[in-house]
């Protein structure tokens, strides 16, 4: 049976913590910021956390189940 690949993609857009959950980061923080509003870019700016329904579907493609 051949190993699972990672998706690179994945890999480059999620982390998962030690606890379980799986971080991301916001998109929207690249450029026109002069047009976005300061509490848009400071809620941008902070890590979240993926659905817990979404996680088994984002580890599947990590290569982690």
């Amino acid at each position: 049976m051949p190993k699972m690949k990672t998706n690179k993609s994945a890999s480059k857009r999620f982390r998962p913590t030690r606890n379980g959950e799986i971080m991301y980061v916001h998109s929207g923080l690249r450029h026109n910021l002069e047009h976005k509003s300061g509490k848009r870019k400071r809620v941008s700016a902070r890590p979240a956390s993926i659905a817990v329904v979404d996680r088994p579907a984002i580890l599947r493609l990590l290569g982690r189940r």
